[in-house]
């Protein structure tokens, strides 16, 4: 485990950029590309009988989500060492607001097991099957608010984190500012679904900001895989 005892080497940074590139990968599946597959826009009810009736991509798609959990984690006080020289406050509030992040998809996949009991009959026996069908249709509406929530913690994680990048001077320049500005991207998109789902410029806005953080998190995740944070 001597790869953790360095913040400041190359192979320290290779596991983080490594980890981080793996967050990407196993949040893309379970984050978009299942839902994108399965769910019926507007419609909770079909969304959660395609979720049944598809029941092996849904739980790879929760098999996703534990992977990028476990790698949050890891990635998580990797990143606070990184940077506790440069600003401990910054660093420590920067992981803080990421493991609020982490905490909150945790509690989600309880409401989308809930879905599941509901769904399929296990609980809650006495009701009708349309009536276990409407309160698996509220639990999977309860786990795409837990979406909004955490995405307001990961925006602030986002701009902290693009700060300690500009103040290091370890790393390029461009990623931070990346960072700051498209890590609004996730609290426009909370916005946009949760208030202001009729604001289209909103939603374009929201849309090229989390095209822009999401090209500088992987570029932040390549740097680090690749070269490492720059000796001084």
């Amino acid at each position: 485990m001597s790869v953790f005892a360095d913040p400041g080497s190359r192979s320290y940074a290779r596991v983080a950029g490594a980890l981080y590139l793996l967050i990407a990968i196993s949040g893309g599946f379970a984050i978009a590309f299942v839902p994108a597959q399965l769910y019926v826009p507007g419609d909770l009810a079909a969304s959660v009988q395609s979720l049944i009736d598809a029941r092996g991509m849904f739980l790879a798609g929760i098999a996703g989500d534990v992977t990028m959990m476990v790698s949050e984690l890891l990635v998580t006080p990797m990143l606070f060492f990184m940077f506790r020289s440069i600003n401990p406050t910054l660093s420590l509030a920067a992981a803080l607001a990421r493991l609020t992040m982490v905490t909150t998809m945790a509690v989600m996949l309880m409401f989308h097991a809930a879905m599941l009991a509901f769904a399929d009959g296990s609980a809650l026996t006495a009701f009708s099957g349309e009536e276990r069908m409407q309160l698996a249709g509220v639990m999977l509406y309860a786990h795409d608010s837990g979406v909004w929530v955490w995405q307001i913690f990961f925006s602030l994680h986002l701009w902290l984190l693009g700060a300690l990048i500009l103040k290091s001077g370890l790393f390029p320049r461009l990623l931070g500012l990346g960072l700051i500005v498209g890590g609004a991207g996730y609290i426009l998109d909370s916005a946009f679904a949760f208030a202001f789902p009729e604001v289209a410029a909103l939603g374009l806005l929201r849309a090229v900001l989390l095209g822009i953080v999401t090209l500088s998190e992987i570029g932040f995740a390549l740097w680090l895989l690749i070269k490492g944070p720059r000796q001084v």
